[in-house]
């Protein structure tokens, strides 16, 4: 039976396609020119050496890490259209592999980390221009208010604005191409960039060269965007949008390679080569643009975050939270608690770093583990789908090799803000280990037991007229998602912690499917009129309120036949008012005389910290609080202490 239902459409290549990939995807990477090559040069004295070499390994990473890795390679890896690293995490872990899943945590708590530099290093980058006009100007005061009202908007959605991200971006690329080809055109020069020798020459022969590695790598931070938007946007729309990313990408960066060979043997000081390359009468518009696509790299980062954490969700690896939904678009969601928290961290990096110049020691470290997760996961995957031992084995040197370079040149960043990043990743990490580990807990000593064996018994019980009536329907909500088992706390409930009696009981399990609108269920009779078992499917974006679709699926049952929703007592039957319902929820909670580790002890008991933020069940599912009960039921998750003690008989004459 269905309430409602719902098709996903695929994403074919289109223009409107390719022009949504430009909006929603390439903010990031596409802001890394308004600081890329003031990383790569910092203090030092500009040189033919320095800017050729920095060059051509911006080209390179972006050919290596970019296009092959993630264009190519990674959006074949796909999850039934979708991408991202839960998504290929959800790929491998049918292979049985346990390991898998810590690859995926690890790369979803340094994704979000890179979440509360991302909007201030980009916004803060696109303000200083002004200092161009005035050089005393404070730019904290401006990049501040404007992190504030985008946080401040995401409660209402993009689904608007979001219609002109592609254009804006269309307009952002084609204006960096352009002004980066002007300045080449003057000095070609530079295009023997290309060649890879100058990369080589400037990380083994130029003076501490290897450690700019940690500037160029942040001309690929948004890489990991294209394979997570692989759902969104279709692989052939990134393909066809990513051939003109590039184009421009390595317009402007050639641009500020040719600006800068004009200006050997000085140093930068406050001068910015993106900035630099333009005209003086175009500076205006410059500034205005650069602040718009570094708005929207930001807001393309946050619902990255939202859509991260909601799937962490899913995957029961992050605790329950609240999720909204402020538009129709499937990749609009809206999660409160995160949306704030990320607020306050932009706020606290801008205040505490001040500069972009600054920040940049604090970005690139946890995105480039993030992109080494990805990388272990995807040769896992090849190695098993493609069943090519070879291929898999040279992909994994290739990469692993470039990205541990990458890793090791951003250990120098520590000393320069890296550690604020290290410390949040770090917290988060141990957030979804403590939720991995516990669930891991329960789900290893939650114990199911046949139904079939437990139906003369539920029987007799509705028979017990020496048992209080706890209420005419009893609903529990079970973890079993099938007739043939239920929880074996639901037994102990019913029979042993206080024996309930009801003239029809209720089992109730949901599932949250991907499909937005799904919502469907199915009944099992377990005993006609007298015991049921329901399944309700839900899609992420159907309303979650189960006492409400109870309700619905209860009244179709009557309508045909299946129960009486007539209450059973004589002064309300003879006036045909509806039976009442009562729902349980059992809690598991860690039996005393469990014999467990002090480890584990130290995980249940962060686990139960989280609990107190988190949501509850049944707001989680909008059950009213009339007509419910929350139970405590005690579980083993180890062997029973074992306590010695012996009878003394002495004292018994």
């Amino acid at each position: 039976m269905a309430l409602e239902s719902y098709h996903k459409n695929k994403t074919p290549l289109s223009a409107a396609g390719t022009l949504i990939a430009l909006g929603i995807i390439y903010g990031d990477i596409g802001t890394s020119p308004l600081y890329v090559f003031s990383a790569i040069v910092g203090t030092k004295e500009i040189s033919e050496e320095l800017i050729l070499g920095g060059l051509s390994c911006i080209i390179w990473t972006l050919t290596l890490i970019v296009t092959i890795k993630y264009v190519y390679l990674a959006l074949n890896a796909d999850n039934k259209g979708e991408g991202g690293i839960f998504a290929l995490y959800a790929l491998v872990r049918r292979y049985k592999a346990g390991w898998v899943v810590y690859p995926a945590i690890i790369g979803c708590a340094t994704l979000i980390a890179d979440g509360f530099i991302t909007p201030a290093i980009s916004v803060s980058s696109a303000i200083e221009g002004l200092r161009l006009f005035d050089p005393e100007i404070h730019t904290i005061r401006i990049v501040i208010p404007i992190i504030i009202s985008f946080f401040i908007f995401q409660q209402f959605g993009t689904g608007f604005v979001g219609k002109i991200f592609g254009p804006i971006m269309v307009i952002w690329f084609t204006t960096i191409g352009i002004l980066g080809a002007s300045q080449l055109l003057q000095n070609p020069v530079v295009l023997k960039a290309l060649n890879p020798q100058y990369a080589i020459n400037l990380l083994t022969q130029y003076p501490g060269g290897f450690w700019i590695l940690g500037g160029v790598f942040l001309c690929a931070t948004g890489g990991e965007a294209l394979y997570s938007d692989l759902g969104h946007c279709g692989k052939g729309n990134i393909r066809v949008s990513w051939g003109f990313v590039k184009v421009a990408l390595l317009l402007n960066y050639g641009g500020q390679a040719a600006w800068l060979l004009n200006h050997q043997g000085t140093t930068l000081g406050a001068r910015t080569p993106f900035y630099s390359i333009m005209p003086e009468w175009f500076l205006p518009f410059g500034i205005v643009i650069a602040t718009l696509a570094a708005i929207i790299a930001s807001q393309a980062l946050i619902t990255g975050t939202f859509t991260l954490v909601n799937e962490a969700m899913k995957l029961k690896l992050w605790p329950v939270i609240r999720v909204r939904y402020p538009s129709q678009v499937k990749g609009q969601i809206y999660i409160p608690s995160i949306n704030w928290i990320l607020m306050v961290g932009c706020i606290i990096v801008v205040l505490h770093f001040e500069e972009s110049s600054r920040m940049v020691g604090a970005y690139g470290f946890a995105i480039i583990i993030d992109m080494l997760m990805t990388t272990l996961l995807l040769i896992y995957y090849f190695s098993l789908s493609k069943k090519s031992t070879v291929r898999s084995g040279l992909l994994a040197l290739v990469f692993f090799t470039l990205e541990g370079m990458f890793l090791l040149s951003n250990i120098d960043k520590f000393a320069h803000g890296a550690g604020f990043t290290f410390v949040i990743a770090g917290v988060l990490f141990t957030l979804l280990f403590i939720q991995l580990r516990a669930r891991g807990l329960r789900t290893r000593h939650t114990e199911f037991v046949d139904l079939k064996h437990y139906v003369e018994m539920i029987k007799d019980l509705q028979a017990d007229t020496t048992i209080p009536k706890e209420a005419t329907n009893l609903v529990f909500l079970a973890v079993a998602d099938s007739k043939r088992y239920i929880d074996s706390n639901i037994i102990y409930s019913m029979f042993r912690k206080r024996p309930k009696r009801a003239d029809v009981y209720w089992f109730l399990h949901v599932d949250t499917v991907d499909s937005p609108f799904t919502s469907k269920y199915s009944v099992d009779t377990i005993i006609p009129k007298k015991c049921f078992f329901v399944r309700i499917k839900l899609g992420f974006k159907a309303d979650h309120r189960i006492n409400l679709i109870f309700n619905k699926i209860v009244h179709e049952m009557a309508d045909s036949g299946e129960i009486d929703l007539i209450s059973p007592y004589p002064s309300l039957h003879k006036y045909s008012q509806t039976a009442d319902f009562k729902f349980v929820i059992i809690q598991s909670l860690a039996s005393p005389d469990s014999e467990i580790s002090s480890f584990d002890r130290l995980i249940i008991q962060g686990y139960r910290l989280l609990k107190k933020f988190s949501l509850s069940t049944e707001a989680h599912f909008g059950i009213e609080a009339a007509n419910l009960e929350l139970e405590k039921v005690p579980i083993q998750v180890g062997p029973s202490a074992v306590v010695k003690l012996k009878r003394d008989r002495e004292d018994e004459r």
